[in-house]
């Protein structure tokens, strides 16, 4: 999920503009502004709004926090948006993109999540998923980041490690 609103997209869509804008602010340090400006945009967006815009929103917003317990909050919603987001919606917004690409990168967050949370048994049932959904990743540099964060997760998952991953998006711990 984490593709360039730019490339191949299809119609302007100020509101994933605007997430884009959010989530760049939040990568370039500045978490606390990043956070509030897409809290704001959800209240818009609301929790029966386009749910390609629920599930981006909270994907991306559940990176900017750094407490577990948070973050799982926002990528739970961003897991249930996924599910009413259609083929022909994701299509609209950018030719090259697809739901079950989606899949993969919101289980390994809950699984992260969880993980964290000490949560051992929810989070090998998130990277199951996770691994279930991987076929659908772009075979690219973004496919094989995340398939280095399954392992990654996996690995932690099997020390009961709950510490945060140094390659985890988001503010730093």
């Amino acid at each position: 999920m984490n593709e360039s609103p730019t490339d191949t997209a299809t119609a302007t869509d100020p509101t994933m503009d605007a997430i884009a804008r959010a989530v760049t602010e939040g990568r370039t340090g500045a978490a606390a502004s990043a956070r509030q400006k897409l809290l704001t945009l959800w209240a818009t967006i609301g929790v029966t709004g386009d749910p390609l815009h629920r599930c981006t929103l909270a994907h991306h917003l559940a990176d900017l926090y750094e407490d577990p317990a948070q973050a799982l909050a926002w990528d739970v919603r961003a897991l249930d948006a996924a599910g009413a987001v259609t083929e022909q919606r994701v299509q609209r917004h950018h030719t090259g993109l697809h739901i079950a690409g989606f899949y993969p990168s919101l289980h390994l967050n809950l699984a992260d999540d969880y993980r964290r949370l000490g949560s051992f048994h929810a989070a090998a049932e998130h990277l199951t998923a996770a691994r279930e959904h991987a076929p659908d990743l772009p075979h690219d540099a973004y496919g094989a980041s995340l398939r280095t964060a399954l392992d990654e997760v996996a690995e932690a998952v099997s020390r009961r490690d709950t510490t945060r991953r140094a390659s985890a998006p988001g503010p730093a711990g």
